[in-house]
């Protein structure tokens, strides 16, 4: 199944009028929080405050999507990888599990921390770019493994640790777990791009 081929949303999303007190809570970390601050480069809810993307479904289970949302957040604005390797790093998700709310969010991002379009266009088509440096190219590597098999060979896990360090080598793994539990529940809830519906 293609991300074309996925049918109509399976939840309608929530109105902030229609929210408990719980939802509330995670409501508001989401569009108050580090995502609402600084440059936006996707929107985060609609002309009614509902939220796109993975959001509204973690409403539904406010104790386990607030904490969801909480580690969102710190991998996107709480690790020690720079912003252009974790958009890249996200983009390969979004590849490897054909996510296309992911791609749209963060081709967006990606183009914002200075991503080119051929670069966009190389880990779209899940390769590495030419124009990357040893660390992005390392990480990606690393990230491809984790994407294929699971695991990083000793090799790419010796050089990743050598660039990255180990907490580098723990972020990348967490990053691309988290991505690749929102692309599965993107696809489940048959989420749509934002006015696709």
């Amino acid at each position: 199944m293609t991300g074309a081929d996925r049918g109509r949303r399976r939840l309608p999303p929530l109105r902030p009028g229609e929210l408990d007190a719980d939802q509330r809570v995670v409501y508001d970390a989401i569009t108050s929080g580090a995502r609402a601050s600084g440059p936006r480069y996707f929107p985060l809810i609609d002309d009614e405050g509902r939220l796109h993307g993975p959001f509204d479904a973690m409403l539904r289970s406010p104790r386990v999507g607030g904490s969801l949302q909480d580690l969102g957040a710190a991998l996107r604005y709480g690790t020690g990888l720079p912003a252009r390797l974790r958009e890249l790093l996200i983009l390969a998700v979004a590849a490897a599990e054909d996510s296309p709310f992911e791609r749209f969010a963060h081709e967006a991002v990606g183009r914002g921390v200075g991503l080119s379009e051929e670069e966009l266009a190389a880990v779209r088509a899940g390769t590495i770019p030419t124009s990357v440096d040893a660390v992005e190219d390392v990480a990606l590597r690393a990230a491809r493994a984790l994407l294929h098999t699971g695991d990083i060979e000793d090799d790419i896990y010796g050089e990743a640790v050598e660039a990255l360090g180990p907490k580098g080598v723990f972020e990348i793994t967490t990053l691309v777990g988290y991505y690749r539990t929102l692309a599965l529940q993107l696809r489940v809830f048959r989420v749509p791009v934002p006015d696709s519906d």
